[in-house]
């Protein structure tokens, strides 16, 4: 039974005070066409068995990762999970822990993001990292806005069209009701972003670029970076897949001003699509713009160790309309999810599983190309990479969902120029036999 802790009377005075006759008048707002008119059509109740058989009918409709010979990532990628991170994750203190408002008895939480903050620093090379944000798109978008208060007086942001398109579509809602431009590059037959584009843009606050970028192929953030600060921007480094900085290079060692992106890879599960984590970090002396909020390591009076919320950067506290962010929570238990398996594999664990990645990736594409396709874009990669596929590949894709194949994702969504291109992934979860069966298959 529903709680209404509201009279009539309590309802009719409420509606006097805001100038409204009716509950409904509250909907006005709503264009009529949205509102529904009839009763919601649902079926009879169920009892607690039957609503058991019910909810297991609907679990078989599901499509099991293990069951499946999964080729695909654009963002969210299979990779092995040690036992300790579902061991320690499972622990009553871990797993009921909330956002640390009391420093005085959440000394645990605090360090266990103080830990995360610290191990996502050095993977991404840069000199502080918050601690955490929703996920990838939302830290991208929040980055941008941060380039913009650094600036002060700039009003214009550029993007790559090569970040994946549903950041990009993050980014857009972000920047649609304020003043700001965003500015989409184009990209080049090689698969990079064509940064010739910026030449005679004026007013630029920063450039995101993502690398490796949504086709797989890793960009340039040296040279992009050089050429972003001789214009008097910031460069952000975007990135879906972090485990790409166990073989390459690091943003902050390439000069990215800003890195954040997606840590699903870093022990979290796929969980048909969610929750994710973002990841943020930045230069020092950008720290006070930074959103979200930070954990540092002090000493009590009596010379202890501790650890205290030492930014908050969210509207609710002090800052109020100074405020660089409204997000207000972090992703705290993402974030302890990551922190622990970082912690589990340790920086060599990290190069051995990127070089594995890295290694599949390339044998499942010369595979491909002697069984008569074309890889169309020649940079380097990391576990990503598109594949032209013949005319209609399509029919043959669905078709192979039927067995349990899902031989990648079809890129001509977003990008409508690309038909029958289709971005592959490979991580470490698959097997020299499970690709070897992809190829026959996508040869008959």
């Amino acid at each position: 039974m529903r709680y209404l802790p509201h009279t009539s009377e309590d309802v009719e005075a409420m509606l006097q005070v805001v100038g409204a006759k009716t509950l409904d008048d509250l909907f006005t707002a709503i264009p009529e066409d949205c509102r529904r008119k009839a009763e919601l059509d649902l079926p009879e109740p169920l009892t607690e068995w039957e609503l058991d058989g019910h909810m297991s009918a609907l679990s078989k409709e599901m499509a099991p990762w293990s069951e499946y010979k999964v080729f695909m990532g654009a963002g969210s990628y299979t990779h092995y999970i040690p036992e300790s991170v579902r061991y320690l994750l499972g622990r009553s203190e871990v797993s009921t822990a909330y956002t640390p408002y009391q420093p005085e008895i959440s000394q645990g939480t605090l360090q266990a993001i103080f830990e995360y903050q610290t191990l996502t620093s050095r993977l991404l090379g840069m000199d502080v990292a918050n601690a955490s944000m929703y996920d990838g798109a939302s830290a991208l978008a929040e980055a941008l806005l941060m380039a913009i208060r650094i600036s002060r007086k700039k009003k214009k942001v550029a993007v790559s069209s090569l970040v994946h398109p549903l950041y990009r579509r993050v980014i857009n809602t972000y920047f649609d009701p304020t003043e700001f431009e965003v500015i989409e590059i184009p990209y080049l037959e090689n698969g990079r972003t064509d940064l010739s584009a910026l030449d005679n843009v004026e007013g630029l606050a920063a450039v995101a670029l993502q690398s490796p970028n949504f086709f797989g192929c890793i960009e340039d953030l040296k040279a992009a970076g050089d050429k972003i600060h001789d214009m008097g921007g910031l460069l952000i480094a975007g990135f879906t897949e972090p485990m790409a900085f166990g073989l390459y290079k690091n943003p902050g060692s390439l000069g990215a001003d800003i890195a954040c992106g997606e840590g699903q890879s870093m022990g979290i599960p796929q969980s048909f699509g969610g929750p994710g984590l973002g990841m943020f970090s930045a230069k020092k002396k950008y720290v006070r713009n930074m959103p979200g909020r930070l954990i540092g390591k002090t000493k009590d009076k009596d010379g202890n160790t501790g650890f205290v919320l030492t930014l908050a950067t969210r509207e609710q506290h002090i800052r109020r309309e100074k405020a660089t962010s409204n997000i207000c929570s972090n992703q705290g238990l993402c974030a302890t999810t990551s922190c622990v398996y970082m912690a589990s594999i340790g920086g060599t664990g990290i190069r051995e599983l990127a070089a594995i990645n890295h290694d599949k990736a390339e044998y499942l594409k010369k595979e491909l190309i002697k069984a008569g396709f074309s890889i169309p874009f020649s940079s380097p990669v990391f576990n990503e990479f598109v594949v032209k596929f013949k005319k209609g590949f399509s029919t043959l894709h669905k078709k192979l969902l039927g067995k349990k194949i899902v031989a990648g994702l079809d890129i001509a969504q977003f990008y409508p120029e690309l038909e029958d291109h289709y971005l592959m992934c490979v991580t470490e979860t698959a097997t020299k036999d499970d690709m070897d069966m992809l190829v026959r298959e996508v040869k008959s």
